[in-house]
């Protein structure tokens, strides 16, 4: 070895290795576990048939919601959530159709149906009396039959059919008729709920009431 050559040895000293005396390793880095996102999770109650179902996650939601299970009146609850609310307005709403028009209001729904479904007792009795007459042709034969109620079954068909055409007639329109759909048979039940759920005076509701205790004590 030169005399340059050990110079230029010399003029580039080793950088000293670090003192770690008294200096804990570092750790490893340890990569966070990352909590399931909300769509992921089982977190979302739904109602259904006027039972409460869920939990089911926020995919499972979605994907009631456009499959038609679910509407924009249905009503729905979370974590956070002060009480049920209706889907259109949760964060949800931006999954449903904004192509269907939402539904009509209760002053734009045709209450002919049910106005006529309210003096369905009156007029059943009057359709017995026909129906009897029509049979038995003597008018006291057509009283005595009505009055044992041998044609009841006029007026329990008229009743619970124009429920279940009116009832009909309110979903074309666009409303969720699921929390009475299966009450047209209870004539007055589904009329409270239809009007409860138009936001609708009691008025046909009282009505059919009236017009049932007249025909008990005729």
């Amino acid at each position: 070895m030169t005399t340059g050559e050990s110079q230029i040895g010399t003029a580039l000293p080793q950088a000293p290795a670090p003192d770690t005396a008294g200096v804990s390793p570092s750790p490893v880095a340890q990569v966070p576990s990352i909590s399931p996102s909300a769509a992921s999770e089982a977190i979302w109650f739904h109602e259904e048939d006027g039972s409460r179902k869920g939990p089911v996650t926020e995919a499972a939601m979605i994907g009631f919601i456009k499959s038609g299970k679910l509407v924009g009146s249905t009503a729905v609850w979370k974590k956070g959530f002060p009480d049920w609310l209706k889907i259109e307005n949760t964060d949800l709403k931006i999954h449903l159709d904004d192509k269907v028009p939402p539904p009509l209001s209760g002053e734009h729904i045709n209450n002919t149906v049910v106005w006529v479904l309210a003096f369905a007792p009156l007029i059943g009795l009057m359709l017995e009396y026909f129906l009897a007459g029509m049979i038995h042709g003597n008018g006291r034969l057509a009283e005595l039959a009505v009055e044992n109620s041998k044609y009841w079954f006029v007026t329990v068909a008229l009743n619970v059919g124009l429920s279940y055409y009116d009832e009909h007639q309110l979903k074309k329109a666009g409303h969720d008729t699921s929390k009475f759909r299966g009450l047209a048979f209870i004539v007055p039940v589904y009329l409270y709920q239809r009007a409860m759920a138009l936001k609708h005076n009691l008025a046909y509701f009282i009505v059919w009431i009236a017009c049932f205790v007249v025909v008990l004590v005729a």
